[in-house]
């Protein structure tokens, strides 16, 4: 497919681009299907793109155990971040972990701020975000500002699902393990339930609530 070479020259260019310029290149990635993408088109530009992934404690096995193979696979520099505030901080007062009370506190705990700890004014950080996931998302760039003067880029923001699913398709990428089992946006097991087959990505994200977003890309980002 043309398009797949032309997306990956286009993306490696402007990376490079940010690099020559003296840029610190970092990505995230919370290795769902819909991430391996992106992922696998940095591991032919760079092996030296630190990839973050946020340990938040409360994953499904299988993200782990997807993210380890991946790893090796693609050969890529995975370095797990942990919140600066213990799980034993994180309790209420009746011994309830945030997540059960207040999941946009327990987001900002475990996303939030371990990922602001990484982001400085020379850092540039990729992200897999596209538009059709969210209608916050529908609203983005290709480049914004973000947090401490660092530069958000969002290199897939314009694939569709269909995009995503060729490009796996052309280089036999994995799935990620529950998406057998009917699961199409994972996060948290505690956030995340499975979907009825009709309903939108990302709708079994913190099911029952109006919440769609964790904050990593609504509170470390400048409109």
């Amino acid at each position: 497919m043309d398009w797949i070479k032309e997306e990956q020259d286009r993306i490696g260019k402007e990376i490079s681009r940010y690099i020559t310029a003296g840029k610190q290149v970092i990505a995230s990635s919370s290795f769902q299907s819909h991430s391996i993408p992106l992922l696998h088109v940095i591991s032919t530009i760079s092996a030296q793109i630190p990839v973050y992934f946020l340990e938040t404690g409360f994953h499904f096995p299988e993200t782990i155990q997807f993210k380890n193979h991946l790893a090796e696979s693609l050969n890529l520099d995975i370095r797990s971040i942990e919140s600066p505030i213990s799980k034993v901080d994180q309790l209420n007062s009746k011994g309830m972990l945030m997540y059960a009370v207040d999941p946009d506190l327990c987001c900002y705990y475990n996303k939030v701020l371990p990922m602001d700890a990484v982001l400085n004014a020379d850092t540039v950080w990729l992200s897999g975000l596209r538009k059709g996931q969210t209608a916050f998302r529908d609203g983005l760039s290709k480049e914004m500002k973000g947090s401490k003067g660092s530069l958000r880029y969002h290199p897939v923001l314009e694939w569709t699902n269909k995009m995503v699913w060729d490009y796996k398709k052309n280089f036999d990428l994995p799935s990620h393990p529950l998406e057998a089992k009917g699961y199409f946006s994972i996060g948290c097991a505690p956030c995340t339930s499975k979907p009825d087959i009709n309903e939108v990505e990302r709708i079994n994200r913190w099911e029952g609530q109006k919440k769609t977003e964790c904050g990593l890309h609504t509170e470390l980002i400048k409109s």
